[in-house]
């Protein structure tokens, strides 16, 4: 049976936060030798992040900054292969994070299966010695820009440009307004969001249908601009296949993003303790290994550029847990195209 993926859309009621501009500010041992040191470090935050607070809860959100500066501190001193940084993420809580960014309701439906049975997985028949060492879509101009919003449509923009080689930007607010069986701002499955862009004839551009962090009262989707003719998914907990899957196309899967760790991830390989509860949805667009023999998936998230790695994030690959890294494995699934996409010229060179 078919797997289905998550995708996470935000919780309504912290949509405000959204489209906070994620800049790093630096600190140094300095700065943590005082409380004056460190308000002034929060407010040197609170001005670049142009966060306003009354005074009690500015008092209990230095509280927590305070903590995740040193929880920073101490991890960076460690000989790890990944380093963190304060982002814009420092004066939210483990949880509060976990709410917003990681926080899907629907978790338990991962262990539902789709409609088509297993064994459907066109890259399967690939000889895995003969995959490229490395693979980076980006450089094969297969890959948008990072969004500071949801990851519904990075593989179909990704299959979009292999098959047409237009690059184009796609509406996530179409799925979360029009896909009303995905659960809209309170997450849903990939599957599902690639079957109802099938269904719909297609999905339009960014440009057209602008994302707004929030769920519509109305689904506004105008002229399709493009197609796809199904989805299939990767077998689970097979990081061989999933490399066999990527190294034809950028692929969606379903990961664990709620540690504290991945909450404040800057660079480097990440090798963090993390579980398996789907909980965040984004890309995997490519794999390499460093020059010590490190394996890595290289994953787009949808954080925006000032977090991780101008928004990506490289995570252990080959590790002896059969579901990956945080789950990266578990499930999943990349969108079919075969099909030219409908007359529509303004859609073309978007980017």
């Amino acid at each position: 049976m078919w797997r289905k993926v998550l995708w996470v859309a935000m919780p309504l009621a912290l949509a405000s936060l959204a489209f906070t501009v994620y800049r790093c500010i630096p600190f140094t041992e300095e700065d943590l030798s005082s409380e004056e040191r460190l308000w002034a470090l929060y407010e040197q935050w609170r001005s670049h992040h142009t966060v306003s607070r009354d005074l009690d809860e500015k008092l209990r959100r230095f509280n927590v900054f305070k903590q995740n500066m040193k929880f920073i501190d101490e991890f960076n001193k460690k000989d790890e292969p990944y380093k963190l940084k304060l982002n814009g993420f420092a004066d939210l809580t483990n949880q509060e994070f976990l709410d917003l960014y990681a926080g899907s309701k629907i978790e338990h439906h991962r262990i539902h299966r789709g409609e088509k049975p297993e064994g459907e997985f066109k890259h399967g028949h690939i000889d895995i010695y003969k995959l490229p060492a490395s693979v980076d879509w980006r450089t094969q101009g297969a890959v948008t820009p990072v969004k500071d919003q949801r990851q519904c449509v990075a593989a179909v923009e990704g299959i979009n440009q292999i098959v047409t080689r237009e690059l184009i930007s796609l509406s996530e607010q179409e799925l979360v307004d029009c896909d009303t069986g995905n659960m809209g701002c309170n997450g849903g499955w990939m599957d599902k969001a690639f079957r109802f862009i099938k269904n719909a004839g297609g999905i339009t551009t960014e440009d057209t249908y602008p994302y707004t962090a929030q769920q519509g009262p109305s689904c506004n989707a105008s002229q399709p601009v493009v197609t796809i003719d199904g989805y299939e998914d990767v077998p689970s907990n097979n990081e061989t296949a999933l490399q066999q899957a990527v190294a034809n196309q950028p692929v969606s899967v379903a990961i664990d993003a709620s540690g504290r760790d991945f909450q404040f991830y800057s660079e480097g390989v990440f090798t963090g303790s993390c579980g398996t509860s789907s909980n965040h949805a984004v890309a995997v667009v490519g794999y390499g290994e460093t020059k010590d023999g490190t394996k890595y998936w290289i994953v787009k998230n949808s954080w925006g550029t000032n977090w991780g790695e101008q928004g990506y994030i490289r995570m252990e690959r080959g590790t002896p847990k059969k579901e990956g890294t945080c789950g990266i494995a578990m499930s999943p699934s990349y969108p079919i195209k075969t099909s030219p996409n409908p007359s529509n010229e303004s859609a073309k060179d978007e980017l």
